[in-house]
């Protein structure tokens, strides 16, 4: 387990993504071959902005085993600038306030605790953009 944890630690802190030379389409998470292109496509690592806006959204009150204190919170559909679009949980705004097409930014926020281990995970998250902000956190 803690091998492959280091192993894959860039992409748990930065937002990449794989674009394709060939086709010029964008995919996140990143993929190791173009289901365009196939084997023509040449795939390269691209960092996305961490930018973009709601696309859709839901307001979990029923949490899963773990996440009951955070009750309740906000899953949405974010389109990010680039014209993926990412699932991810929206943070620091009260679920009232939340509105399709409301710009968010990507921030990186503890997700678990892997029990004796002590290992603390953590990933990416959503938040608004604040105004007047450079918004450029990630």
């Amino acid at each position: 387990m803690i091998p492959r944890f280091w192993r894959n630690i860039r992409y748990r802190y930065n937002l990449i993504a794989t674009k394709c030379e060939t086709c010029g389409e964008i995919f996140f998470p990143p993929r190791k071959l173009c289901p365009n292109c196939r084997r023509r496509g040449k795939l390269v690592e691209k960092k996305l902005s961490g930018r973009g806006k709601i696309y859709t959204y839901t307001v979990v009150y029923n949490a899963p085993l773990g996440f009951e204190m955070q009750l309740p919170y906000i899953i949405a559909i974010v389109e990010l600038e680039e014209g993926v679009r990412v699932t991810a949980q929206i943070v620091d705004c009260d679920p009232d306030d939340v509105h399709i097409g409301m710009e968010v930014e990507a921030v990186f926020r503890r997700i678990s605790e892997d029990g004796e281990a002590g290992l603390i995970y953590y990933g990416y998250k959503f938040r608004p953009v604040k105004e007047g902000g450079d918004g450029h956190e990630v």
